[in-house]
């Protein structure tokens, strides 16, 4: 993401910048979807909402600013303000955030962003104590550091997964073409989905997951959950089975969505840069190489794909499909995901200029997000 705040810099960010598995798709399908207008904000990236708080969504700018809408008015304060802590160079930015499971306790919420060097920074916060509309910013604690070669492939997603742990999905780097070959090197934490426990461990900042699957694999970042990732921009967890969607930014000619039923990720190579989407590119060993179930050709007009979700809201009329775009088509489409393909699928007839993000509340229902300043609320 250059100045996502720019259009120009923008398209690289997404350019070079989410699966679940759905139960049962009904039978009407999301052709009757269309877009509600919540708001416009100042490049908005990313839209998240404190667990079972159906009231509350709060919207993420790229600049640094957390803005909380609350029964769909806009509170005049920020949530939190990191714009002196960040910096939007190439794809950098505050680029998501992700509330802990334990959230109705302890109140802590985590930020991935780039500061000021452009290095991506996993930061643990704090809400103010009888004050849900206003974090702390005192109680910033870093979760994790992770040093970026280049200004591009930042990734950008955390999210906790249905086991309580934090997924934190990392491009390759950035340049073009994985020239350090960070994705499929096991020492590297780039070009991967990484997966902790945040929780401070005396005087570690976080905890390895003891089911992780390289976590006694001498030679190998336990961190590491998946690998083989160019730039997974946006994935979600599918909140009725917990399957796995990736949205991973293609290269000079795919765009693909990746898919892993629940559990089914640990320890998955999806291939980059061995293969783009089932492709050729740098060439090796595919033998194990997890496949695309979704493929999206440059020639379609697509240029930086974006993730979404299975749509879980049972008043939808797109309940149980997957819904995914991109940025530089502003296309939304729909499929039925399955272990090794996807079937429906469908281009929809609504569209998002700049289409950076989807986001989903604590009711299940879906929002899409445009860098150049709209929200939209998807209904029907």
């Amino acid at each position: 993401m250059t100045s996502r705040a720019c259009t120009v810099s923008l398209t690289a960010l997404v350019a070079t910048c989410a699966l679940a598995f759905p139960g049962s798709a009904t039978a009407s399908g999301p052709e009757d979807v269309r877009l509600k207008k919540i708001g416009s904000f100042d490049n908005p990236i990313y839209l998240a909402a404190p667990p079972k708080d159906p009231k509350r969504i709060l919207v993420v700018q790229r600049a640094g600013k957390i803005i909380v809408m609350k029964k769909g008015k806009r509170l005049s304060k920020p949530f939190l303000d990191l714009e002196k802590k960040i910096s939007t160079e190439g794809e950098g930015g505050l680029l998501s955030i992700a509330f802990s499971p334990r959230y109705a306790k302890d109140r802590k919420f985590y930020a991935n962003y780039t500061n000021k060097s452009g290095d991506t920074r996993i930061i643990e916060f704090r809400v103010k104590k009888g004050k849900p509309n206003r974090a702390n910013a005192k109680s910033a604690r870093t979760v994790l550091k992770i040093k970026q070669p280049f200004s591009n492939h930042n990734g950008g997603q955390i999210q906790f997964g249905p086991d309580g742990y934090l997924h934190i999905g990392m491009g390759d780097g950035g340049s073009a073409g994985d020239p350090r070959g960070y994705a499929q090197n096991p020492q590297s934490l780039l070009g991967k989905m990484l997966r902790i426990d945040p929780r401070k461990d005396g005087k570690r900042s976080y905890r390895i997951p003891p089911e992780n699957p390289f976590v006694s694999t001498p030679g190998v970042k336990p961190e590491i959950y998946s690998l083989g990732l160019r730039n997974p921009w946006r994935f979600s967890f599918d909140s009725e089975n917990g399957a796995l969607a990736i949205g991973d930014v293609g290269q000079a000619d795919i765009e693909e969505i990746q898919y892993t039923e629940a559990g089914q990720a640990s320890g998955a190579n999806y291939g980059w840069p061995i293969v783009e989407g089932s492709k050729p590119f740098n060439g090796g060993d595919t033998s194990g190489l997890v496949k695309p179930v979704i493929e999206v050709p440059h020639s379609q007009g697509w240029c930086s794909i974006t993730g979404g979700y299975v749509v879980r809201d049972s008043k939808s009329s797109a309940y149980g499909h997957y819904l995914y775009g991109d940025f530089c088509a502003g296309e939304i489409r729909s499929a039925v995901l399955g272990a090794d393909s996807a079937t429906q699928k469908q281009r929809l007839r609504i569209k998002v200029n700049n289409l950076v993000s989807f986001g989903e509340d604590a009711r299940g229902r879906l929002y899409a997000l445009s860098i150049g300043g709209p929200v939209y609320r998807l209904v029907g």
